[in-house]
């Protein structure tokens, strides 16, 4: 069974850009929730700041997307590479 490359790049995404985005509203409203995921996160993507405006969440989940898209992609290529070679090594 093969992995839809773009299925997962999709999913996972938007999952992760999802997760950034949940985390940063919560943050905006009690600004001690997630403050070290926020400042995890931005230390990885240039750009993104936890400064608690909403711009930088919106950042912050532009970043999410395209990582996680990236990060998904590669799953799914490497997962069907493994899969192929492995039924013609059976």
């Amino acid at each position: 069974m093969r992995l839809s490359v773009k299925g997962l790049a999709l999913a996972i995404g938007v999952l992760w850009g999802a997760c950034i985005f949940l985390v940063g509203i919560i943050n905006l409203a009690a600004p001690t929730y997630g403050v070290a995921f926020l400042a995890w996160a931005s230390s990885i993507y240039p750009g993104f700041q936890n400064s608690g405006h909403f711009l930088d969440v919106l950042v912050g989940t532009g970043y999410g997307l395209v990582d996680g898209g990236i990060g998904g992609a590669i799953v799914a290529w490497l997962y069907n590479c493994f899969a192929s070679s492995s039924r013609q090594a059976a």
